[in-house]
């Protein structure tokens, strides 16, 4: 497995993501939708699979409802 590649300005993705949740409060979000606006904010290059385990995780701590597809 190849470790994460990150673009040198961007940001924590962790922090991002929860950023992004914090938004939604407990709405409902889809996983592509939540993925892509991660990609569009920090430019990583994170696989979808640990992106959709990150937003999953932290989710799932914050109690919003997150469509797999």
């Amino acid at each position: 497995m190849l470790p994460h590649v990150e673009t040198p300005n961007s940001e924590n993705v962790a922090a991002c993501c929860d950023k992004l949740l914090a938004e939604r409060g407990t709405g409902l979000l889809s996983m592509t939708e939540a993925i892509g606006e991660l990609r569009r904010r920090t430019g990583t290059e994170r696989s979808d699979a640990d992106l959709a385990g990150l937003i999953t995780k932290k989710a799932a701590l914050l109690g919003v409802a997150v469509m797999a597809h």
